[in-house]
């Protein structure tokens, strides 16, 4: 009797956990499949005592982006398509080789100080000259021969979704004055947005015009031309620019124009056209005059809205800064071989590339890009993505 009493008492007990165990939420992780990844064992090195390495940030709605501390780069960015499927829509290499030592480039980099182009490489600061490189033909451009795309920056990832790159950039390199202080934020969030914000403090009064040299292909890296994108820009009015791409100074309407882009149209709808800022520029290279308005939740404007038909990717682009800087890809050339495998041709992306204009320095009626002691210099970015509904 005492046994059978026992075996009773361990069978309700027994009873007991497994129905606790059976009522309890399982914890399911859902799990995303992403294509063409690159090997982060290929992006690690040391250098001069820096260390190089490849961070991962992802959302819940499992977007990922891959970052390289060399140039702060952004190397892949998978985003669904209409089918839920991931695909990667940023221009990279497979390999931190690659970018050291391949053809020059800025695929996915972090521009400064200048991002742009500077008329015959000078500019003054209260009569004080500045002689810049040139290294675009007779005019300075993206920062010079060794910009923010060619260094090691800090890096310090805060949260899955989230990474800091720091960096001082001292007192007269690549001829700008003042030492400084950068940091560029990264933010992965749940609304699928990759949100940018660029911090900078300096000790002597400089100029500044950072930005993101990202390509994007919305159909997905290594998949031919983006001309069927259909794209909206929210400008009505662009800066024509002379034959070395240097702003005339005029601010000029879109209207009638091949840069009208206030309604949708596709890339390709104009790209023939004989108009001569078309010619100059062999394509789209130009800077677009945002409207103050509409704008997100953040104050940010929308700067532009591009949607890829087969995909139904649709990318938002939205920022604080006055201009936007549409170039078409227009000199690719297949010297770069991506992530797939497939060399990158005329017209395989597009950049979207948030700014004051160009030669700012050099053009008193453009908004300004001094940066005084004791002022902090802020700029944010977004690019949100979504699909057709």
């Amino acid at each position: 009797m005492k046994i059978n009493s026992i075996i009773l008492l361990a069978l309700i007990v027994i009873g007991c956990k497994d129905n606790s165990t059976k009522d309890q939420p399982q914890k399911i992780e859902k799990r995303f499949s992403y294509s063409n990844t690159v090997n982060p064992d290929d992006f690690e090195a040391v250098i001069d005592g820096d260390s190089i390495n490849l961070y991962t940030l992802t959302n819940k709605n499992g977007l990922r982006a891959d970052f390289t501390n060399y140039g702060q780069r952004l190397i892949a960015l998978h985003v669904p398509d209409k089918n839920g499927a991931m695909g990667d829509v940023v221009l990279g290499l497979p390999t931190l080789d690659e970018y050291m030592n391949g053809p020059k480039n800025n695929f996915g980099a972090v521009i400064g100080r200048y991002g742009n182009r500077i008329a015959k490489g000078e500019f003054s600061i209260k009569n004080t000259k500045y002689t810049l490189a040139k290294n675009n033909g007779e005019n300075h451009l993206h920062g010079g021969n060794i910009g923010f795309e060619s260094v090691i920056w800090k890096a310090r990832q805060t949260a899955a979704n989230q990474i800091e790159f720091t960096r001082v950039s001292p007192d007269m390199e690549e001829g700008y004055p003042g030492n400084l202080d950068v940091k560029v934020t990264y933010v992965l969030s749940d609304n699928n947005e990759l949100k940018i914000i660029y911090e900078a403090n300096t000790d002597n009064t400089t100029i500044i015009n950072l930005t993101n040299h990202s390509y994007f292909n919305l159909k997905g890296e290594g998949m031919g031309d983006i001309n069927d994108h259909v794209m909206m820009i929210n400008a009505s009015s662009y800066t024509p620019v002379d034959n070395g791409l240097i702003p005339i100074g005029a601010i000029e309407s879109v209207e009638g124009t091949p840069f009208d882009f206030t309604t949708p149209k596709t890339i390709r709808r104009d790209l023939d056209s004989n108009h001569a800022q078309m010619v100059i520029g062999g394509g789209y290279d130009h800077n677009f005059v945002l409207n103050e308005s509409p704008k997100n939740s953040e104050g940010l404007v929308l700067a532009a809205r591009v949607t890829e038909p087969t995909s139904g990717r649709i990318m938002e682009v939205y920022t604080s800064e006055p201009g936007v800087q549409l170039y078409g890809g227009n000199f690719l050339n297949g010297s770069s071989i991506g992530k797939s495998g497939k060399p990158y041709m005329k017209r395989n992306a597009f950049c979207l590339e948030t700014q004051h204009f160009p030669d700012s320095p050099n053009q008193p009626n453009f908004p300004s890009t001094l940066l005084e002691p004791g002022e902090t210099y802020k700029s944010m970015t977004v690019y949100k993505f979504d699909i057709v509904k």
